[in-house]
């Protein structure tokens, strides 16, 4: 029951650990500009 205890401590802390990670580099920046758009002419090649 101890080894159950402490492999959950172990995941909840290692998911703390990579959440605070992720939210401190701020995350994916969204693109500002561009995205798909509809090919005419020559593109099509």
């Amino acid at each position: 029951m101890k080894a159950l205890r402490r492999g959950a401590l172990a995941l909840v802390l290692a998911g703390i650990a990579a959440a605070g990670v992720r939210f401190k580099r701020g995350g994916p920046v969204p693109l500002q500009q561009g995205g798909w758009r509809e090919l005419t002419g020559p593109e099509l090649k």
